[in-house]
């Protein structure tokens, strides 16, 4: 296959009202990021994904939303109360952004809830049923109530609310039901709040072979009422969820780092309510109550139709029903590595090997670290962490290699939002094994993806060097398309120490040969490239740039994208969420296609190509990888690598395979329109609608292959000579 499915004819350029020296140029981020989950939901209404999995999509959906109000809506509040009236890049203020972000997250709050009726119908009829307490039979009681008090009443705690009983304090994500009771005589009423434990399964299984049937918990508490309360009735009910800022501030010359983060956590969880959502049908005497004690206006409310909390209905994906679930995919082990044996440094001499994850194994990675920590000839270990598992495997390597002498450097970053408790007691267990744990900055975020083995081999050290676009997490990495590449290049391991010395002794490398980072070098490296590709178009030279991310909203790059596009420089990106740049405006971005690819897998991979004088494909195209997405955090206030790839095997992978078929995908593909909106890619009629997923599930990446070589894998593009 040619490259001319990317070269074809562009759509015509469409005359948008806009004034290009006006902030208008720009697409709000936060509608931008809304715009991005309704893309999550439109796949629980995909008829070609399984039903289960749309469920999950559904569930991933409410679970984004909590998660964007918790920080980014907290954080425009913040603003409002600071009467701060600074403007975002399109030029809106904080106050004026929550008014459009309530109005949008209603309309899709609306729709997720009929989306979940749709499901639960089309589950109904696949033998999955979720029931109401009154669709229980007598012989489901019996089996409830020994559930109940031996799985769940031990844990509630059922509260009265009075002058004696003040309103207790529920975290972020609390759940719970407010209740008016009424005492058997009649004579005595009682409001009460009954919270549910975020420690039990919100949906309890029930026993039969027929079909399979849940409860929710709540419709499990609201049957057994009167064993909390004894002698009362219910008269009246709603159920009730929290959310809140969940932001944190620190001191800025915290002395101790981690009693800092402690401190802070601890004030997460008491951080002002942002978001209550609450049963439409509550009974007028309880909302207000509510409102009243959780200090919440009319407007932080949302009146659920339906059933709150839909981010819990990723427990209804269940493994019972196969054939509801993506069809089941086993990551590949590369072959290279299968030629020694699973020797990871055997595999990496030979030469530089870049593995694409979930397509193979994340394995691999946690290999190259667990092999190190036993090898009596490594001497070295330095390994940067961001978001890792519970029990991460990689901290198990890292505290078996200090535990055997071995040097063992881990930059833990403490501020990777909702992982900080989970890293602190990481770095906690990392110092105990003998470790030596930094921090990094305290005004930046550590996000790079690095690790280094220093190996002793003859007379020489030698540095195998692991970059990453993704985090060391084994779980999210069986999801998450991430880029991994394996060196023992000398330069890039040269590279690769100078960051490892600045993080942990704040001294700015004074030269890189092959990899630029933020927030030193990265963005102006992005910039000149982006010139040259200006100054090749302006010479009659192929000019091309192809780009892949999660997030674009940076102004001074957008910018840089516009002039480039103006002097025809033909650009491609892929980008999986926000995007603040608007393509196909006539006169401003005519040469500009954005995508968005949503499916099985959650794309996470940042890559960039620049045609460097010869257009895309050609081997001399300048190719790199990322741990940073183009927005201001990642290339001003963060630490990030930009890594250059060298090896001429590994640039036709990312070229030929992964970028070439992101660009070729139609069956997962949303096209983004110059108003910031996008819409499905159509597929032209009687042709395949190729999946990106799919291809990468099917085939071997190129510099993984193994004795066998690598010109039986199949290639979209080859590169030019």
């Amino acid at each position: 296959m040619t490259a001319d499915f990317l070269e074809g004819p562009r759509p015509d350029p469409v005359d948008y009202d806009l004034d290009p020296t006006t902030p208008a140029r720009f697409v709000n981020r936060e509608m931008s990021w809304i715009g991005f989950n309704w893309r999550v939901l439109e796949e629980a209404e995909n008829r070609r994904v399984p039903l289960l999995e749309r469920l999950r999509f559904l569930s991933i959906s409410a679970a984004n939303l909590d998660e964007f109000y918790t920080v980014r809506v907290a954080g425009l509040r913040e603003l409002v109360h600071e009467h701060n009236t600074s403007l975002s890049i399109d030029g809106r203020t904080a106050a004026e952004q929550l008014v459009a972000i309530n109005d949008e997250a209603r309309a899709l709050m609306a729709r997720q809830q009929v989306v979940f009726s749709q499901l639960k119908e089309l589950m109904s009829a696949e033998g999955i049923h979720l029931l109401s307490h009154e669709d229980i039979t007598a012989e489901d009681r019996e089996f409830l109530t020994e559930t109940f008090l031996d799985q769940v009443f031990p844990v509630l705690s059922p509260l009265a609310i009075d002058p004696a009983h003040p309103f207790p304090f529920l975290p972020n994500e609390g759940f719970a039901l407010a209740l008016n009771l009424e005492h058997a005589g009649g004579k005595r009423s009682l409001r009460a709040l009954l919270p549910v434990p975020a420690q039990i399964a919100r949906f309890i299984r029930l026993p039969g072979d027929d079909s399979i049937r849940f409860l929710p918990l709540e419709e499990l508490l609201l049957m057994n009422v009167g064993k909390l309360y004894t002698g009362y009735k219910v008269k009246g009910q709603c159920a009730f969820k929290v959310l809140r800022d969940s932001d944190l501030e620190l001191e800025e010359e915290a002395e101790d780092l981690v009693r800092e983060f402690e401190t802070a956590l601890k004030r997460r969880r008491r951080g002002e309510v942002v978001r209550l959502k609450i049963s439409a049908d509550a009974p007028k005497q309880l909302k207000p109550l509510i409102m009243d004690e959780l200090g919440v206006t009319e407007d932080e409310v949302v009146e659920v139709e339906g059933m709150i909390g839909i981010a819990d209905l990723a427990e209804l994906v269940i493994d019972d029903r196969p054939d509801l679930l993506w069809p089941t995919f086993s990551p590949r082990i590369p072959e290279r590595v299968q030629d020694h044996d699973g020797d990871m440094f055997a595999a990496i001499r030979q030469k530089d090997m870049l593995l694409h994850h979930p397509y193979e194994t994340f394995d691999m990675v946690v290999r190259f670290l667990a092999q190190a920590a036993r090898d009596p000839d490594v001497v070295a270990i330095k390994q940067t962490l961001y978001r890792t598992s519970k029990r991460s495997p990689i901290v198990e390597a890292l505290c078996e290699a200090a535990e055997d002498g071995k040097s063992v450097t881990a930059l833990v970053e403490l501020k990777a939002r909702f992982d900080e408790a989970a890293n602190i007691r990481q770095s906690r267990r990392l110092e105990r094994a003998g470790a030596h744990v930094v921090y990094g900055f305290l005004n930046y975020k550590t996000h790079a993806k690095i690790s280094t083995v220093v190996r002793r081999e003859g007379d020489k050290l030698v540095t195998y060097t692991h970059f990453g676009t993704g985090n060391y997490h084994p779980i999210t990495a069986r999801i998450y398309t991430d880029l991994s590449l394996f060196t023992c290049d000398a330069a890039l391991g040269r590279d690769a120490t100078k960051v490892f010395n600045y993080l942990s002794g704040y001294a700015p490398p004074d030269t890189l040969e092959n990899l630029a980072i933020a927030p030193l070098t990265l963005k102006e490296n992005i910039l000149a490239n982006i010139e040259a590709e200006i100054a090749f178009a302006r010479a009659g030279k192929p000019a091309v740039i192809w780009a892949k991310m999660n997030s674009l909203i940076e102004e001074d790059v957008i910018d840089s994208l516009y002039r480039a596009s103006q002097e025809g420089v033909k650009i491609d990106l892929v980008i999986r969420g926000i995007c603040g740049l608007r393509p196909g405006v006539k006169g401003l971005s005519d040469n500009i296609r954005v995508k968005s690819i949503v499916g099985r897998f959650l794309e996470h991979s940042r890559i960039v190509c620049f045609g460097n004088g010869y257009g895309l494909p050609h081997k001399k195209a300048r190719v790199y990888i990322s741990s940073a997405d183009w927005m201001g955090r990642n290339l001003n206030r963060r630490v990030e690598t930009l890594v250059e790839i060298t090896n001429s095997t590994v640039k036709s992978q990312i070229v030929g395979q992964v970028m070439a078929a992101n660009l070729h995908d139609v069956a997962q593909s949303w096209v983004m329109a110059p108003d910031g909106t996008f819409s499905r890619e159509e597929v032209p009629e009687g042709q395949f609608a190729f999946n990106c997923h799919r291809f990468f599930m099917e085939n071997p990446s190129l510099s993984g292959r193994g004795t066998a070589g690598a010109a039986d894998v199949p290639q979209l593009t080859h590169t030019d000579d």
